[in-house]
């Protein structure tokens, strides 16, 4: 509950390109599960405590209500029901409350727009979405393949050195990469700055090349996040995507104007969209970005602009890629939870629930006699042929023997080995649920056996074994 808040302080303090909401977010769950688990609740009342915590850390950080109760449907993937909307809604509420009380009522970023969106301006902004989803797919994709890559390093020294120093480049040539770089949006979103003070303290401040220097950091802010989470540090993507989507609509609208210099429009407006654009593209959740910018500027009069570019920036996003930066690498191991009910039951359900282990072994020297006798003892029609090594090599069923079972002339004529046969598929007991049914869809089988990490024989599955359990997970989820 308390490591990833003094984690994320400590990194950012000391320069980490990241932001402390996903850390706050994943303590606030922590709080949610613990307290679960500490009045032993049942498995969804405890997921909807996660939930809870979850939406309170994110509406109190940003004083968002509306946007915790939001993120938790659509990036945790909670389904919506009055059973889990009030306690949601109770959460987010009384965080935002508290966090008014205690820090005051000012905004986490200050927005006045000189500039009211027009009918004319809706062609630039859907422009404008397809560009925050092709950024929002480089930050998405390029994250993934550099922690790939730290992850090949195995020794944490290497990767800590290596991000250290990959991230005090970067910020040695773009000090606006420092920190979660909050500074920096509110100095853009200000009507009244002065552009000196983006540059600042890099190398470009006295050539002034304002939008070059912007572009470089956009393209280094995912190398800099990357390193600073890869090489040790604990930090999450909330800050980044905000920085990254203010930077992208700061320069698509400089350029825009540059362009077309009678059109009435405002780069400081666009840097509003891209805020939400780009959360809405890396995170998959273009509600979330809606409703977090609008309540984060008090921008409410952008709400229009702001879901076509949150809307247009998701679908081209979900054109290259199916999951978010979040759900990615749980997807790529088939533990998603997603809507999708029938993915979400077999998701909870666990494979050492269903493997049932009665069925009597039989060795491959056995006579039929032998098998026979054990064949009089079990309730059961299969039968595992197991060697001296605990290692499955056929099963005997009982439909095939049937012929000559009650023939005692040719008890010592036939070894269980001339009787077994193959089974059509073998599982792990590491398999998920999801890859245990595509076996029994593709097999057609009612049984199969399973093993376990060293290829020795454990028990069986069967189909009716697994609806039962479906059955019951289920009914829990259901219930309200």
């Amino acid at each position: 509950m308390y490591s990833s808040v003094i984690a994320s302080a400590i990194t950012i303090g000391m320069g980490g390109s990241v932001g402390a909401e996903s850390p706050i977010v994943l303590t606030g769950s922590a709080i949610g599960s613990n307290i679960g688990r500490m009045f032993n609740m049942e498995h969804k009342t405890l997921m909807l405590l996660v939930g809870c915590g979850s939406a309170g850390a994110i509406a109190a950080i940003f004083k968002a209500p509306i946007a915790g109760l939001v993120f938790v449907l659509e990036v945790l993937m909670f389904d919506l029901s009055m059973g889990s909307l009030l306690p949601l809604l109770v959460s987010s509420v009384t965080a935002a409350t508290i966090s008014y009380l205690v820090t005051g009522t000012d905004s986490l970023f200050s927005f006045a727009s000189a500039h009211e969106f027009s009918l004319s301006s809706i062609p630039y902004a859907l422009v404008f979405g397809v560009m925050a989803g092709l950024v929002s797919l480089y930050f998405s994709q390029t994250m993934h393949w550099l922690e790939t890559r730290f992850a090949r390093v195995s020794n944490p020294w290497v990767k800590f050195v290596l991000g250290g120093a990959l991230l005090s480049l970067l910020i040695f040539f773009f000090p606006s990469l420092y920190g979660e770089g909050y500074d920096t949006v509110n100095a853009i979103l200000d009507m009244n700055r002065d552009d000196s003070v983006i540059l600042e303290g890099s190398v470009f401040q006295k050539n002034g090349h304002l939008l070059l220097y912007v572009a470089l950091v956009m393209l280094a802010k995912v190398f800099a996040s990357t390193a600073t989470n890869a090489g040790g540090g604990c930090g999450g993507i909330f800050a980044p995507s905000l920085f990254l989507g203010c930077l992208a609509g700061f320069l698509y609208g400089q350029l825009v104007i540059l362009a077309f210099p009678n059109s009435d429009l405002s780069a400081q407006n666009f840097a509003l969209f891209g805020m939400a654009g780009l959360m809405s593209g890396i995170m998959h959740a273009p509600l979330t970005g809606v409703f977090l910018i609008a309540e984060l500027t008090g921008g409410y009069s952008m709400f229009l602009p702001l879901m076509m570019v949150s809307i247009v920036s998701y679908l081209t996003v979900r054109v290259f890629q199916k999951h978010s930066i979040y759900s990615m690498r749980l997807a790529q191991k088939g533990e998603l939870m997603t809507h999708h009910k029938d993915q979400s039951v077999l998701l909870l359900m666990s494979m050492s629930n269903i493997i049932e282990t009665e069925f009597k072994p039989v060795r491959p020297d056995m006579y039929l006699g032998q098998l026979v006798r054990i064949i009089a003892r079990s309730k059961r029609n299969l039968f595992p042929v197991v060697n001296e090594n605990g290692r499955l090599v056929g099963v005997v069923s009982l439909d095939s023997i049937r012929n000559i079972m009650f023939r005692p002339e040719l008890y010592k004529r036939f070894k269980v080995q001339k009787l077994m046969e193959l089974p059509p598929a073998r599982l792990s007991v590491s398999d998920t649920m999801d890859a245990v049914m595509k076996q029994f869809d593709e097999t057609g089988a009612w049984n199969l056996p399973v093993e376990d990490e060293n290829g020795c024989y454990v028990g069986f599955v069967s189909k009716s074994k697994i609806f039962g359990a479906y059955r019951d997970v289920l009914l829990e989820l259901s219930d309200e």
